[in-house]
């Protein structure tokens, strides 16, 4: 079919037709930026992963925030949140790092909404243009009956409010129908980095506070404080030299 025949093709379903053809066009578009965002290298970059989690076990606490907070991925937020709060209880770094996971999911999952309403609206709009071509088919035959009296309708007079009725459902269907399954795999993707990026963050966050409880003192060990009483000094007794002097 040439270019000509396709618009034919799709004017004859009606006004609908425009409104379904703008929802296919964004949600391809919201689906290629969104496939774009959601790669790997984007959200949990591998290399800058094992990078910080060197650092973290070297206790580098500051090195490893300050490169944290200088790149712009997800799993770069949630473990600066985590950096900023080492060296407090497991609770507290834990609660903070979910915090900024709850934001950047939020931010994951941006315009995969938008494509899940539109892969639930385009039917609806397909079965708006089958029913107002069904209300042209039987104004139509109300015209046609009124003016000939005779009760006899021309069913080819008929036949454009039929097409405009098929033609819209079968397009409203046609987008709805892939637009749903990408908006599924959309869905899953961004599932997988949300769990790996929550396992990532409770690891370090483990590694962090077992450093800490680590370099903690510990009672016996060198420069610790002890628990027990200090044993008293014994008395110095007196040299032979005074003992002598002290003689009569």
């Amino acid at each position: 079919m040439s270019i000509t025949e396709i618009y034919e093709f799709l004017a004859k379903g009606g006004i609908m037709m425009i409104p379904i053809l703008l929802s296919s066009v964004i949600a391809l578009t919201l689906f290629l930026e969104r496939l774009w965002a959601l790669q790997r290298n984007h959200v949990i970059p591998a290399r800058f992963v094992q990078i910080v989690t060197d650092l973290i076990k070297k206790r580098r606490f500051e090195q490893a925030q300050a490169l944290c907070e200088g790149n712009d991925s997800s799993v770069a937020s949630v473990l600066a949140a985590g950096l900023r709060h080492a060296g407090k209880e497991r609770a507290t770094i834990k609660e903070v790092m979910e915090e900024a996971g709850r934001r950047e999911a939020a931010s994951l999952e941006r315009g995969v909404g938008a494509i899940g309403a539109i892969a639930n609206t385009a039917p609806l709009l397909g079965l708006l243009g089958t029913v107002l071509g069904m209300i042209r088919v039987f104004q139509q035959v109300v015209n046609q009956v009124g003016t000939s009296g005779s009760g006899v309708v021309n069913a080819g007079a008929l036949a454009n409010g039929i097409w405009e009725a098929l033609v819209s459902t079968a397009a409203g269907l046609s987008v709805a129908i892939p637009t749903f399954l990408l908006f599924k795999y959309l869905t899953s993707r961004v599932d997988r980095l949300l769990d790996e990026m929550e396992e990532h963050s409770l690891e370090l966050a483990e590694e962090m506070v077992a450093l800490e409880h680590a370099a903690a003192p510990r009672i016996g060990q060198p420069n610790a404080p002890s628990d027990e009483p200090e044993a008293p000094e014994p008395e110095a007794r007196p040299s032979a030299s005074k003992a002598g002097e002290a003689k009569p």
